[in-house]
């Protein structure tokens, strides 16, 4: 009896040494899942974003000189840290840019060629300048880019009309921004078009559910591209009626705005005399920067709302509403 009390009482020691390990076991496996330091979250991190920003006076043409310390950057209302503020000038001013004509443009279009070859003219030698047209959904190329201006000018002729039809020009201008090479210059594109867009506007024609609009306003800020539209009827519209050219227009004031360009039109005719226009262009063109800032990585590229502001006084920054951010993988 004794004996088996003994054995009862060495594997009663037992078990419970046994418990005890397997209860200690058991807690260096889970205790620092529960208890360990917390350790950030390294499946991202800061990357760098570039964004071309237009800096312009609100009153008055002396545009003011902005220096790093003066901008501040905001993705989804966080502040991120400015890294870079360069003006576009000297060494760094190289620019590419696209001139877009719609083939389906009135041929009043003509009288306004001699002001665009003065606009082509008055460009900086480190500027190239590409001429196209835009019909069927595409582009046509009558001048590739190059620094030759004369070329540039050369290459401008009457539209086709009415014949080119108007499917979409939002279409033809992600033709050619597809087909663009990668390049360190801005690259930059002026059009001259209605808007109007037979293909992705439906019945109603509304901006706000075309889908060739939105492929082109997205595929724009994933490229950096910066777009002006100087509005310009349709031939066989007749203006469209003043609700179709309002709707027409406000595709354009959406892209240029997405992007961080300008919309000129005046009513919803043909306009007189686009010289200011142009010069407006050619001003914003002077007064460009390239911003670097860090914004936090997503788990694939994405486009982030991206807000650019300064608190100097008459002083406005312009720039795309969206920044594209690397994975930072």
């Amino acid at each position: 009896m004794r004996n088996l009390a003994m054995k009862k009482n060495s594997i009663a020691k037992h078990s419970i040494a046994l418990g005890a390990m397997l209860g200690l076991i058991l807690g260096a496996i889970s205790l620092p899942a529960l208890a360990g330091p917390h350790k950030p979250n390294t499946s991202t991190t800061d990357v760098p974003v570039k964004m071309v920003v237009t800096v312009k006076a609100r009153t008055g043409a002396e545009v003011p000189v902005v220096a790093e310390a003066d901008v501040q950057v905001y993705q989804r209302d966080k502040r991120n840290m400015v890294t870079n503020w360069v003006p576009l000038q000297g060494d760094r001013a190289g620019l590419q840019l696209f001139i877009l004509i719609d083939d389906s443009a009135r041929d009043g279009i003509a009288l306004q060629f001699p002001s665009i070859a003065k606009f082509i003219d008055e460009q900086p030698a480190s500027t190239s300048i590409g001429i196209g047209y835009m019909h069927n959904g595409m582009v046509t190329t009558a001048q590739a880019l190059t620094t030759d201006h004369a070329l540039a000018q050369k290459a401008l002729r009457l539209p086709i009309g009415s014949a080119a039809g108007s499917p979409s020009p939002y279409l033809a201008l992600s033709d050619l921004m597809k087909k663009w090479p990668q390049t360190a210059d801005r690259r930059e594109i002026l059009m001259f078009t209605s808007g109007f867009d037979s293909l992705g506007g439906g019945f109603s024609e509304n901006p706000y559910t075309n889908p060739y609009l939105d492929e082109a306003m997205n595929r724009a800020q994933r490229g950096g591209f910066i777009i002006y539209s100087i509005y310009t009827p349709t031939a066989g519209s007749g203006g469209f009626g003043s609700f179709r050219g309002n709707l027409s227009q406000t595709g354009l004031d959406m892209l240029s705005q997405a992007t961080g360009g300008e919309t000129y039109y005046l009513g919803n005719g043909a306009p007189v005399d686009i010289t200011s226009y142009l010069a407006d262009v050619s001003f914003s063109l002077k007064h460009q920067y390239e911003l670097t800032f860090l914004a936090k990585g997503t788990n694939k590229p994405s486009l982030e709302p991206v807000k650019v502001k300064t608190e100097m006084s008459n002083t406005g920054l312009r720039t795309a509403e969206n920044g594209y951010v690397g994975s930072g993988l």
